[in-house]
């Protein structure tokens, strides 16, 4: 049977014979900006795998291609209890992993609230709050104790340094935290040492992304997953590459590495095209990087990523009804004129009325935005959503097919976890599409490289990279840039 992927969704049916030329003609020329063809693809494609290469090289690029110091593909045979942290916005997040070895695992896990106060809190307040929690779940699950220290595996999901494994020095605190004392530093030792004063045996041996820890716990249960993705807020992917292709490391690594040394790659390709060189960007797409905290930066990002698909629609739909007189005649503009008032559930919902007269578009716009809308505005709202949800995905794969062409594979299960893959109506069908039509595989060919659900990368994830850091620090091998 061939296998084409899930069922792209169908537009609409029913015409637009009762929508107003002037309104037809200005959605025919949206649609033109939305569209991103096979072509246009494929060339997109061709330049990001140049912008991979850059980001390995010694000079470096606008991808940061950041080295994870994972040099060990799992094999599923790894064994043992772990534990993994991840600090998140508004919980740390506690997780014991019991590696099975036959590819399984079991998870028991614990979510402590911050408090309110912790982002702007002092370095020592952040650590000891991590311990104790650290202290409350090891009493709770191992209440006779342990023969070893228990190894931890901590997601760290700040901007970080790292020369070898056991570390991350703080760039700089993003995601509204803000605590003194930490940024410029290793948060290794100072988490180590708060561990130590609440007297419990555990021992912090990496500092991962959650990108790498996705692709990490889908390798280890899923031989063929080659890529770890995110498709949520932001975009990111993670992959192997080997030592002897990336640049940047040459004379860096210790005796044991050798060119064919696996190495985990953490690419932070959202930064993609930031020159403005390949991407098709429209007024809107320029509008949103404009008016960002950083502009001319995040550019991939900003064009496809959950962060911005509500303020693309707002964008589009003040246009209409503002300066257009196209849409919502004499009606209160003043909340949809709120920059990122619409969140990306707002096209989410639109796309999935299932009713021919839309009432459930003009509920949600009645209720969160107070604006009454006619029958044609809707079906002229709902086809707007369409077209960012369809280039949003059609985009979003271009960094897929990047990696593996860059790579060399033919088949691949690329491991994909996020809000937009999770949750966004119709795109995984949408993405399956775009990679049809970048790798023009023959109609009856079984898609190779389909985009599969994603294990846990902040748990699992962690608790692997820790298994498999712990067995390399056993056998007396590196983790890291050669001291």
């Amino acid at each position: 049977m061939v296998h084409l992927g899930p069922k792209p969704p169908q537009h609409r049916k029913g015409t637009f014979t009762d929508v107003s030329p002037a309104l037809m003609s200005t959605l025919k020329e949206l649609e033109s900006q939305f569209t991103v063809s096979g072509e246009t693809l494929r060339k997109i494609v061709d330049h990001f795998i140049t912008e991979l290469d850059k980001g390995l090289s010694k000079k470096g690029g606008n991808i940061p291609m950041i080295p994870g110091w994972v040099m060990d593909f799992p094999t599923g045979k790894e064994t043992g209890d772990y534990l993994a942290i991840d600090l998140g916005g508004t919980n740390l997040r506690v997780v014991l992993v019991r590696l099975g070895g036959n590819r399984d695992f079991d998870t028991t896990q614990s979510k402590f609230a911050l408090p309110s106060h912790m982002r702007t809190a002092t370095s020592e307040e952040l650590w000891s709050f991590i311990a104790d929690c650290l202290k409350k779940f090891y009493d709770e699950e191992f209440p006779d104790g342990v023969k070893e220290p228990l190894p931890l595996g901590f997601t760290f999901s700040y901007p970080a340094s790292q020369d070898r494994i056991s570390q991350a020095v703080l760039q700089r605190w993003t995601k509204g935290w803000s605590i003194d004392g930490v940024e410029g530093k290793d948060v290794v030792p100072m988490l180590q040492s708060a561990i130590e004063k609440v007297g419990v045996p555990i021992e912090l041996v990496a500092v991962i992304n959650d990108t790498t820890g996705t692709l990490v716990a889908s390798s280890y249960c899923d031989p063929e997953a080659k890529l770890g993705l995110i498709f949520g807020t932001g975009v990111n992917g993670a992959y192997f590459d080997v030592v002897g292709d990336i640049p940047k490391l040459e004379g860096k690594t210790a005796e044991d590495v050798t060119p064919d040394t696996p190495m985990a790659i953490n690419c932070e390709y959202g930064s993609f095209d930031n020159e403005k060189v390949i991407l098709p960007r429209n007024k809107y797409d320029i509008i949103i990087d404009e008016e960002s905290p950083r502009p001319g930066q995040q550019t991939f990002e900003k064009m496809n990523s959950g962060y911005y698909l509500g303020e693309l629609l707002r964008l589009i739909l003040v246009e209409l009804a503002e300066n257009k007189k196209l849409i919502f005649q004499n009606q209160d503009l003043t909340k949809l004129k709120q920059p990122f008032v619409l969140d990306t559930s707002f096209p989410a919902r639109i796309e999935e009325d299932p009713f021919e007269n839309l009432s459930d578009v003009q509920e949600l716009f009645y209720d969160y935005l107070k604006i009454e809308t006619t029958v044609p505005e809707r079906k002229v709202i709902r086809r707007i959503s369409e077209m960012i949800g369809e280039r949003s995905a059609r985009l979003s794969v271009c960094g897929i097919a990047a990696i593996c062409k860059k790579r060399g594979y033919k088949t691949a299960h690329c491991a994909a976890d996020g809000s937009v893959y999770q949750k966004y109506p119709g795109f995984k069908a949408r993405a399956a599409k775009s990679l049809r039509d970048i790798f023009e595989w023959p109609a009856d060919l079984e898609d190779p490289i389909i985009i599969v659900p994603a294990e846990d990368g902040s748990g699992v994830g962690a608790a692997i990279i820790a298994a498999l850091t712990k067995k390399r620090l056993k056998e007396g091998k590196s983790v890291g840039i050669k001291a």
